[in-house]
C-alpha cells in the first residue's frame, strides 16, 4: 500500500475529484481530504492510498504539478507520522518568584 500526499488543493476539491484523478493510473483504495477539526472546512491537502506501488509511482509523477480546480497540486509519497511524544514537559517561562529562592519583586 502506498500513501500519497496531495497538497495545494483548492478548498472546493472533493474526495470524488481526487478519486477520479488518481484512478486513471490504477486502483485507489482510499481518499481522505483533511478537514479542520473545529470548522469542518477543508485544509487544502489530502491523502490517497493506492494498492499497487508501480501505479502509485506513475500517478505521482504524472499528477505532481498538474492543475486541479485552477491550482497546481503537489503530489509525493507521504512520510510516515513520527512516533513518540513531542510536547509536554515542564519548563518554559516561569515568571518572577517561580522557581525557588527569594524573589526580587
Amino acid at each position: 500500500m502506498t500513501n500519497i500526499f496531495v497538497g495545494n488543493l483548492s478548498y472546493s476539491t472533493t474526495q470524488d475529484d481526487l478519486h477520479a484523478a488518481f484512478s486513471q493510473y490504477g486502483n485507489v483504495e482510499r481518499v481522505n481530504v483533511v478537514t479542520d477539526r473545529d470548522t469542518g472546512q477543508p485544509r487544502g491537502f489530502a491523502f490517497v492510498e493506492m494498492s499497487n506501488a508501480d501505479e502509485a509511482q506513475n500517478a505521482m509523477s504524472q499528477l505532481n504539478g498538474a492543475e486541479l480546480h485552477g491550482r497546481a497540486i503537489n503530489v509525493n509519497e507521504a512520510r510516515p507520522k513520527p512516533t513518540g511524544g513531542g510536547g509536554g514537559g515542564r519548563g518554559g517561562f516561569r515568571g518572577p518568584n517561580k522557581g525557588g529562592g527569594r524573589g526580587r519583586w
